[in-house]
């Protein structure tokens, strides 16, 4: 059971409840739906973000190497199908949804981003292999996975939501 999604007893855990609240405007009215909020599914927004980065480490983990050295090696021109372009567009604009974010004082924007990354994400674990025999491009994915891990690690701890590693 992931950390923080649903409790033994059946009540919504720490990690839903501040997802669900940063994932509304403060303006907007709050409808907290209590079986969605412990539903371990793709309904679940946290829970959905959460098996993304889960997935990430999974690829990572799988792959057993130096994921620091990636940067290095990585030849990111590799990265030319559809839903990398998407994941690598995606990325790029966290640096930007997070300054909005603070200077709106709207962490929603963060949730919003965050859920979008994981779909993004999620697209791309469906579609595509990674641990390739070909070197370059089996380097130049895992580089992106690494960043994409990196990225919703980050967006969550802001939240105040925990990044699991298995689920």
């Amino acid at each position: 059971m992931p950390h923080g999604c649903l409790s033994a007893s059946g009540r919504v855990g720490k990690d839903a409840a501040r997802f669900f609240y940063v994932l509304r405007k403060s303006d907007q009215h709050l409808d907290f739906d209590l079986d969605l909020a412990k539903a371990q599914s793709n309904d679940n927004p946290v829970y959905y973000i959460q098996y993304a980065h889960a997935r990430c480490c999974s690829v990572l983990a799988k792959w057993g190497g130096d994921a620091a050295m990636l940067g290095a090696v990585a030849d990111l021109a590799k990265l030319a199908m559809p839903n990398e372009l998407t994941l690598l567009a995606r990325l790029g604009d966290y640096p930007e949804t997070v300054e909005i974010a603070a200077r709106e004082l709207a962490p929603h924007h963060i949730a919003y981003y965050l859920r979008d990354l994981a779909a993004d994400f999620h697209s791309y674990y469906n579609a595509e292999q990674f641990l390739v025999d070909d070197e370059s491009t089996r380097f130049a994915r895992l580089a992106l996975v690494s960043a994409t891990r990196q990225v919703l690690q980050n967006g969550l701890e802001l939240l105040g939501v925990s990044a699991p590693e298995k689920m």
